[in-house]
């Protein structure tokens, strides 16, 4: 995937532009030189450990297949039919259904569902998601996204700093504007970077995930329930990084206005709508299901989820 890996290296390019104009910012030419070692040094852990840093920061436990039950055989079929080595099968305790998949290639992939996810959704509509997020590394677009949500947090988190110098007091001789100003466009900034290769990734992979399970009423079934939990129930690990959001199948941060603002998906609506005519086109039944299915995964008494479908 020639592309996917111009579009990596362009994002980090000017992720990494941003990163150390901010860090110029905060602390002159002595901070121009601190943040560009700093850069440096992140995009090689971007690259090497981000994904590790992405599963411990959402809290994902790994399983196998005697403790991940029937999702794991789940993504092991699909992993088979797409081709790709078996990634490594996490499961995030959360009740807020949603799913994620992270790696730099397909040999480092891993793919986590939140419990709340394998105990909302029937079968299929698992089936559909765990085929989303495995044409997400099929394609390689897990490297972009994890790289993106790595350097946006970082970038974030130098905004945060600044709010925090604007609080306690200003002793470096910048106006306060200028802080304030810095703070807003850092982030946005990032943000805007995210948002401009992740929409038509998202369409690409509800494509391809659709016609690798062969149902794309499933993922349309899912991402409506997904989308209905989401906007009731909170995602405290989500919300604690919100550059990482756009790794999910579902944006978790809710509705908020700022959430919204920027979000990095396309609506769920639009989704479906294009999921509909796919069905159309491979000449199968789009009805989508109203009834709750698993649990796919249950609570063990050591607090370590394992499976529960035969």
């Amino acid at each position: 995937m020639p592309l996917n890996y111009l579009k990596t290296a362009l994002l980090l390019g000017v992720l990494t532009a941003i990163f150390v104009a901010l860090g110029g910012f905060v602390g002159g030419q002595g901070g121009l030189a601190v943040a560009f070692v700093v850069a440096l040094v992140m995009n090689l852990f971007a690259y090497w450990k981000s994904d590790q840093m992405v599963l411990r920061l959402q809290g994902a436990i790994e399983v196998d297949r005697q403790s991940g039950g029937q999702y794991y055989a789940i993504v092991q079929q699909l992993s088979q039919r797409a081709g790709l080595p078996m990634p490594r099968v996490y499961v995030m305790q959360a009740p807020q259904p949603n799913a994620f998949a992270t790696g730099r290639n397909p040999r480092h992939a891993a793919i986590c569902a939140t419990t709340g996810l394998l105990d909302l959704l029937n079968p299929e509509e698992i089936a559909g998601v765990i085929g989303h997020e495995l044409s997400h590394v099929k394609n390689r677009d897990t490297l972009t996204m994890t790289i993106a949500a790595t350097i946006g947090g970082a970038i974030s988190m130098i905004a945060n700093w600044l709010q925090i110098a604007m609080i306690f007091g200003n002793r470096s001789g910048r106006s306060r504007s200028a802080d304030f100003v810095a703070m807003l466009l850092a982030p946005f900034a990032a943000m805007i970077v995210q948002l401009a290769i992740s929409r038509s990734r998202e369409y690409q992979a509800d494509r391809l995930g659709a016609q690798l399970c062969g149902n794309p009423a499933g993922l349309a079934s899912a991402l409506v329930k997904i989308q209905d939990a989401v906007q009731r129930i909170p995602n405290p690990a989500a919300g604690r990084v919100p550059a990482m959001a756009q790794l999910y199948i579902i944006n978790p941060l809710g509705r908020r206005w700022i959430d919204v603002l920027f979000a990095s998906h396309p609506s769920t609506e639009s989704r479906v709508a294009e999921l509909r005519r796919l069905a159309a086109e491979m000449g199968v039944a789009f009805e989508l299901d109203s009834t709750r299915g698993g649990p796919a995964i249950a609570q063990a008494p050591n607090g370590r989820p394992h499976g529960t479908w035969s």
